[in-house]
Order: C-alpha cells, then sequence, then structure tokens
C-alpha cells in the first residue's frame, strides 16, 4: 500500500463531534477524494458490518466521480478484488462493511433500508425531500459536500443551522496535490470572472448574476406606505393562482403574498377575496389574456382590470428601480424570486430574456406595480 496523502478535510472528519460534516468548497478543492479516502482507510478500518450509502443525484454522475474516485482509491492502493464487488448492485465489501452507490433516480433505494453512515456528494444537486428520506433512515454520522454556486439553498437553512451540523470550507490552498497548472487558472479568475472567483476560488457562496430581483426580506408592510393595488395571476390545475398586494414607500416597494393555490375557479377566487377581506373598490389587475375570467369575476362585485399590453422588460425594469421588499409570511413569492432568473446562451452569455414556467407570483407583481406606476405611453416598450 502506498503512503496516503491527504488534505484538513481528513483531518476534520477524525476529530469530527456533529451528526452532521459540510465540506463546502471551491474548485480541486479535494473534498470528494479526501472523505473517500477518510471512509476507506479510518471508517472501514475500525468499524465491521456497517452499511455506508454513497449518493448522487443522477446514476451517470455518481458514475463519474465519487464511485470511479473510490474504485481509483482501492486500486492505487492494491485494495481492490472482483470477489467483493458486486457490479450489478453497485456494492463493494470492505473489512465487512457494505458500500454501496445509488442515485436519486433509482427511488426504492432512496427510501429503502436503513444505513449507518451517508455521503451526498454534490448535495446542492439533491432536492430537500429526497435529503430528508436519507436523512430519515442513517443511524449514523451524515457528510455532505458541495460548491457554493446557488445564492439561495435548503442547505444554507435547513442544515447548516443546525445544531449538530459543522460546515468547513476549503479552497484550491487546502490541496497540496493540486498542479501549478490548475492552479494558475484558478487564480485566473479572479480578473476575468468575479462571481465565479467567489465560489471556485475562495469557497463562498454564490450571488447569481443572472437573479431578474434583489430583495429583501421584512417582518411587515410599514404602516405609512401607500397602497398600490393588488396583482392577479390565473392558474388552475396544475399552475397556481397567485393573489399578491403592492405598496410603496419613498423609493420602495412592499410586496405581500395573499394566495398561492391551484385548483380554484373564478367563482372560488371570488370567494377569497372574501375571506382575505379585500375591499371590493381596490382594483385588481390580472393577465388580459382571460377576459372571459376578468369579466365573470367583475360581475361577481369585483374591481378586476385586464393589463394592458407591454413587453415583460417594461414590468421588470419599473420594478427594479426601486428597492424591492417582501413579506416573510409570503413563502412562494419568496422562492420564485429567488429563481426568477435572466437565460443563458449556450456560451454562458445573460441575455435579456427572463425564464418563462412557474413565476406566478412575478407575474402577478408586474401587473400591479406596472399600472400604478408605470408611464401611459410605454414608449419602445409598447406591444405595437
Amino acid at each position: 500500500m502506498k503512503q496516503i496523502k491527504t488534505n484538513k478535510i481528513f483531518s476534520e472528519l477524525e476529530n469530527r463531534v456533529h451528526k452532521i460534516s459540510a465540506f463546502q468548497g471551491g474548485s480541486r478543492s479535494g473534498k470528494t477524494y479526501n472523505i473517500l479516502i477518510w471512509i476507506i482507510f479510518s471508517y472501514c478500518n475500525k468499524y465491521s458490518n456497517k452499511t455506508i450509502s454513497i449518493v448522487r443525484k443522477t446514476g451517470p454522475s455518481l458514475r463519474s466521480s465519487s464511485q470511479r474516485d473510490f474504485f481509483e482509491i482501492l486500486r492505487v492502493n492494491d485494495l481492490y478484488s472482483e470477489i467483493y464487488h458486486n457490479k450489478t448492485s453497485n456494492e463493494y465489501y470492505l473489512n465487512g462493511n457494505l458500500i454501496e452507490f445509488f442515485s436519486l433516480d433509482m427511488g426504492s433505494r432512496v427510501r429503502g433500508r436503513k444505513r449507518d453512515l451517508l455521503f451526498v456528494n454534490e448535495a446542492n444537486e439533491v432536492d430537500y425531500e429526497s435529503w430528508n428520506q436519507l436523512l430519515f433512515r442513517t443511524d449514523g454520522d451524515v457528510i455532505i459536500d458541495y460548491n457554493p454556486h446557488d445564492e439561495f439553498h435548503w442547505i444554507y437553512d435547513k442544515v447548516l443551522d443546525r445544531s449538530d451540523c459543522k460546515l468547513s470550507i476549503s479552497t484550491y490552498k487546502d490541496n497540496p496535490f493540486i498542479s501549478d497548472t490548475l492552479v494558475s487558472e484558478i487564480e485566473r479568475l479572479k480578473e476575468t470572472d468575479e462571481d465565479y472567483w467567489r465560489i471556485y476560488g475562495l469557497g463562498l457562496r454564490g450571488k447569481n448574476r443572472s437573479t431578474v430581483f434583489t430583495f429583501s426580506v421584512v417582518d411587515h408592510i410599514p404602516e405609512d406606505a401607500i397602497f398600490l393595488s393588488y396583482g392577479l395571476d390565473f392558474g388552475f390545475s396544475s399552475d397556481e393562482s397567485c393573489l399578491l398586494k403592492t405598496y410603496k414607500k419613498d423609493n420602495d416597494l412592499y410586496v405581500q403574498e395573499l394566495l398561492y393555490e391551484t385548483g380554484l375557479t373564478n367563482p372560488d377566487l371570488a370567494n377569497r377575496f372574501a375571506d382575505l377581506d379585500l375591499d371590493r373598490r381596490s382594483e385588481i389587475y390580472a393577465d388580459s389574456s382571460e377576459p372571459k375570467s376578468i369579466e365573470e369575476i367583475y360581475r361577481l362585485g369585483w374591481n378586476i382590470k385586464g393589463k394592458k399590453k407591454y413587453e415583460i422588460n417594461y414590468g421588470i425594469d419599473l420594478i427594479r428601480r426601486h428597492n424591492l421588499h417582501i413579506t416573510k409570511d409570503s413563502k412562494n413569492g419568496i422562492l420564485e424570486l429567488r429563481n426568477y432568473k435572466y437565460i443563458e446562451d449556450k456560451n454562458g452569455n445573460l441575455t435579456n430574456k427572463p425564464m418563462d414556467g412557474q413565476v406566478h407570483f412575478c407575474d402577478a407583481l408586474r401587473y400591479s406595480v406596472v399600472h400604478k406606476l408605470g408611464r401611459p405611453n410605454y414608449g419602445r416598450y409598447a406591444i405595437k
């Protein structure tokens, strides 16, 4: 067996006292490789009859990363044996311990048997529900690693805030075995891409340059803020109907989500308005592509109007001229704003076209704001 080369990640696992060890790091910091070395040479030497699960989101990514590295480490150190490798089930036995590899697209494995040690590779790819299912079936310790390229993620709010979790941040400087060529490439990011340098060079949480809106979360709308209007985006079976209200104070916009629900007919919406104690005289701006729905709700006694025709970017530009605040109880709205991004072209360059799809809150926000703060003449944004 060759001499084992490790970095600080190995040492931190050796001295861990928390249930969850979270390794956040930049490019080439040696996170995954050192975690695998620790599993092979430390955990599997100290224990026997343990089940260890190594997990990633998809099968191809699992096979090309942590699974490949695991078997490379075994072979380099003359530890690999075909006898102990079940290639059909992606399992390997080491010193009486079972190491199993599976991906989240293997649903039965996610909700399968219990384990003693869990390693989730590139955990930021994993959805929160799958994370919980994995956690519920883990009796012992949990290890996760990830690049922090997401500005918002459940890892930051649901894992790192736990009292039994310890965060470790590593960078390429913590990896003494990286080549000078790779060091130069990473450090080149200092001059070429500030955001990438922050994430992949310094291992710090990303600030997504493609996010359409920047905003803050507030406890409530100030009492002296001026009411603008309600915004409504229609939905039904698979799309949510969203109702919100907007307020303005100086150069600040305040927004609060009131309704975000599927399966609502027009009479249902009218009943919800009454339940929310909306003033029937207050203006509600909705999508004019559904004139029948607007007319029906209007006949039910609500002051609803269709939005005028304008380019989406006009509404975005208008909102971005203000400081945007959203109340903390607007959970769906916060999620939408965090994920509402400009589309990138095939070369990774940002376009001025925002994403389409599940943006009911963002659409309703535009409907509400543009009619109260926009110009009568929409200029270059007008639909001809």
